[in-house]
């Protein structure tokens, strides 16, 4: 990754910003209504910033969305990159490089997954604990530029477990129930099948999806703290005898919004002012 891109970047959205965002938040499939409760919003399409890629995937608007969320400056990705879209893993992540060049410490990474645990429904909002990365890939591969992060860097606490109690505890004050698992990242676009969940489920996941592992691993590399939900969107493959398709996942996530709204807007507040 060529820092100057990464510093281009970050230049051209600072020169259309009045206020310094301090969270970081990329929406996955189906969740991007959550950009719409930003106020005071500039928005800023990807098409428009030097060195982007452009959403291709229904359900992803394509954009930046920065302003306010219940008082703090947030930046919003309202849809995101994948792998299986073509991109080199280094376009896959460069938001999340940007986004620490703006200053942002604290990364909120949403999803929509299918649940490989049998006791999850759809519906159900998973924080994730931890990852397996089952992408075939690393964005960090290749040379590293310590002005980024480490050689080596510890994956050890992926997903902040400070962040995590306090998403316990709001869920909790709110009176929302949320589970907690490790999250398998596949490179799609196919969906599993019955056998591969299987093997999935005995190497400890939860849930598993076609995003968020390589920008958390760039999150981490480049030093922020992350917190990871994932919208369990339908039963992974083989769970029930029904083919799985997008527009189950995008018919889930508008069922749960008004609960997901809810839970990440106090997050962000209660985190915000930490």
């Amino acid at each position: 990754m060529d820092y100057s891109q990464i510093k281009s970047a970050a230049a051209f959205l600072q020169g259309k910003l009045s206020a310094k965002p301090a969270v970081g938040l990329i929406l996955g499939s189906g969740l991007g209504v959550l950009a719409d409760e930003v106020e005071n919003e500039v928005k800023i399409p990807y098409s428009e910033i030097p060195g982007f890629p452009v959403s291709t995937v229904e359900g992803h608007a394509g954009q930046f969305v920065f302003g306010e969320l219940n008082g703090v400056q947030v930046a919003v990705m309202q849809g995101r990159f994948h792998f299986y879209e073509g991109y080199a893993m280094d376009k896959v992540t460069f938001p999340v490089r940007v986004m620490k060049e703006l200053g942002m410490g604290t990364l909120f990474v949403t999803n929509a997954a299918g649940g490989i645990n049998e006791s999850f429904s759809p519906g159900d909002l998973m924080l994730i604990s931890d990852h397996i990365n089952n992408m075939g890939t690393n964005p960090l591969l290749g040379p590293n530029d310590s002005q980024l992060g480490a050689r080596f860097p510890d994956m050890s606490e992926a997903y902040s477990k400070e962040l995590r109690k306090i998403a316990r505890d709001v869920a909790k004050s709110i009176n929302i129930t949320v589970q907690e698992g490790v999250y398998v990242g596949n490179p799609g676009p196919v969906y599993e099948t019955p056998a591969e969940i299987r093997m999935f489920r005995i190497l400890g996941g939860d849930a598993v999806g076609m995003s968020t592992v390589p920008e958390v691993i760039v999150a981490r590399h480049a030093g922020m703290k992350v917190l990871g939900i994932s919208c369990i969107s339908n039963m992974a493959a083989g769970i029930l005898d029904q083919p799985l398709s997008h527009t189950e996942v995008i018919e889930t996530t508008e069922k749960v919004k008004t609960t997901f709204l809810r839970y990440v807007k106090e997050l962000v507040q209660t985190i915000g002012q930490k």
